[in-house]
């Protein structure tokens, strides 16, 4: 990019760029990366900051080359500050710059909007497959015997279908993952039908295969008829997303761009050596 003042503090007087600290790798503090985005306190900022690192974890980048603990405070990469952007509340003006900003440098997506929903599914599905896990085992404390039958009962309250029809009735590839094709909305519907199932069958101390297999039923209904009330779209219509290995591989090539962008100065001192003032 020629032009990388997409941004500005508030008051207009200093761009992104300007913010840097060119000591070993580029970096941003964390108290300047705050106000350029346009938080007022750390509370809300921490929080997308963990966001950020949540996603970092995910993505198997090491949180501690990308977000730098120095004094109860951070110094952030480039790529730290693009997915702590991407983690922030976008109706702030300052926000949705900054988004359009990064997005333009990475150049991995046609549309900055792609680039928040693509750390937000490859965060969902990491949390989807947790929480199957742990639904597995539930189930199979509280008498399941069949899991595959359990499984179905929620998809078929949700979909309507089987999952072997709901991935014909999508047109699958034979080796593909549904769970790995779903938007961001999908697969956070079906975080929330799994979580809550699980949450039924502690609360009811549900036991046995067909009690639970209703239960987890009745939850895909009720989340169901939620999909639908507000969306007016039934869930079987909603369209396949791109292979969430694509959007994890675009997101690693964000970074390794940012790092190439950021390159080392090997007469610098090491980050942490780096002074702050």
């Amino acid at each position: 990019m020629s032009e990388m003042t997409l941004f500005h503090f508030v008051d207009g007087t200093e761009s992104f760029e300007d913010l840097s600290k060119p000591n070993g790798m580029r970096y941003w503090l964390e108290d300047d990366l705050r106000q350029a985005l346009g938080y007022e306190t750390s509370k809300g900022f921490r929080t997308a900051i963990t966001r950020a690192m949540q996603a970092c974890l995910t993505l198997g980048i090491p949180i501690e080359d990308t977000f730098i603990l120095s004094d109860g405070t951070y110094k952030l990469t480039r790529f730290a500050c693009y997915l702590t952007a991407m983690n922030s509340d976008a109706k702030k003006p300052q926000v949705a710059a900054a988004q359009i900003y990064f997005a333009a440098i990475a150049e991995t997506f046609l549309r900055h909007q792609d680039h928040a929903e693509g750390i937000d599914r490859v965060m969902i599905r990491r949390e989807m497959s947790e929480g199957m896990k742990s639904i597995a085992s539930t189930a199979k404390r509280h008498g399941v015997l069949n899991y595959a039958s359990f499984q179905n009962a929620g998809y078929r309250g949700m979909y309507n279908m089987n999952l072997t029809n709901l991935t014909a009735f999508k047109r699958l590839g034979d080796k593909e993952s549904l769970l790995d094709r779903m938007g961001k909305d999908e697969l956070a519907a079906n975080l929330f039908r799994v979580t809550q199932t699980e949450a039924k069958i502690k609360n009811e101390n549900l036991q046995g295969q067909s009690r639970l297999e209703k239960a987890a039923e009745d939850v895909g209904q009720t989340v169901r008829k939620t999909i639908v009330s507000i969306s007016g779209t039934a869930p079987e219509h909603l369209p396949l997303a791109e292979p969430i290995k694509d959007v994890a591989k675009k997101l690693k090539s964000a970074n390794k761009k940012f790092k190439k962008l950021d390159s080392k100065d090997k007469s610098a001192k090491p980050i942490d050596d780096a002074d702050t003032d």
